[in-house]
């Protein structure tokens, strides 16, 4: 997880009024890391990250943070700000590509589930290629987090600086949220597998209410092995069309917030630019 690091205020909250916003925006954001993880609490949070880069482009208009930023451009500090915008970015474009390829296999497989053409052999081979899908997502989501960037400990001398250090902490955070909802815990959904198998009430039960991407892997993995032992459920088979669409809803979410988030953050990235060259 990002570290974060206490900002004292060089100058009075009440010279601008953007100043205490933007410290009430990021202690909500940091509050929310303690939360339990859900869909509904990973929207929250890119929704805050939403605001609080809202509020990011409007400090970057004023003329004090310009100059503070423009004056010494050939600073280290520089690198390392316009080096995590556009690691940001990417990690941006690798959560909106794991959602997009995420659901179009759901949808997919959902038609599939509901026209039930070619039998048992038929679907287990569609689950499969569903569930070899799910693991190329979870690999590239692995290996996006082992190239994360980290943020030193930039120029405290200069507020905006130390601001703008602190929002790519917090939203590179956000993203470690997100990734690790995406891809689940290695053990969890072989755990609700054993559940499903194990008791038919469970099947048709939200086993896991938090994690609508953990659900999808455990219904679909239990379905596979009941078709295996070519025992067909209609139950398992209900189960698993159920959470495919709680899955499909949940992305649908995620992505516009994403898709907002990637606007924001390309254009405080943009800001920088255009404050650093002149």
């Amino acid at each position: 997880m990002a570290a974060y690091h206490t900002r004292s205020i060089s100058f009075p909250s009440s010279q601008h009024p953007l100043i205490p916003e933007f410290d009430e925006q990021l202690c909500r954001l940091r509050s929310s890391e303690a939360a339990s993880s859900s869909s509904t609490s990973l929207s929250s949070k890119v929704s805050g990250l939403q605001d609080l880069h809202d509020c990011v482009d409007k400090l970057l208009l004023l003329p004090l943070n310009q100059q503070a930023l423009s004056k010494q451009p050939n600073e280290e500090w520089v690198d390392e700000l316009l080096d995590g915008s556009l690691r940001l970015l990417d990690m941006c474009n690798t959560a909106k590509d794991a959602l997009q390829q995420t659901k179009e296999s759901t949808q997919e497989l959902q038609s599939i589930i509901r026209r039930r053409r070619g039998g048992e052999s038929s679907l287990s081979c569609e689950v499969k290629k569903f569930l070899n899908i799910r693991k190329a997502v979870k690999k590239a989501l692995h290996e996006a987090m082992e190239n994360k960037c980290t943020f030193s400990l930039l120029n405290q001398d200069q507020e905006i600086v130390s601001m703008l250090r602190e929002v790519q902490s917090i939203t590179l955070a956000v993203f470690e949220s997100m990734f690790s909802f995406i891809s689940g815990p290695k053990s969890n959904s072989w755990s609700l597998v054993s559940k499903l198998m194990n008791s038919k009430k469970a099947s048709c039960e939200n086993v896991n209410k938090s994690n609508e991407f953990v659900n999808v892997d455990a219904a679909l993995n239990s379905l596979l092995i009941s078709n295996k032992s070519k025992k067909s459920d209609s139950m398992l088979e209900e189960n698993a069309q159920n959470e495919l669409q709680k899955l499909e809803m949940c992305i649908q979410d995620l992505e516009e917030g994403v898709e907002s988030l990637y606007r924001r953050l390309l254009k405080t990235r943009v800001s920088l630019l255009n404050i650093l060259s002149h």
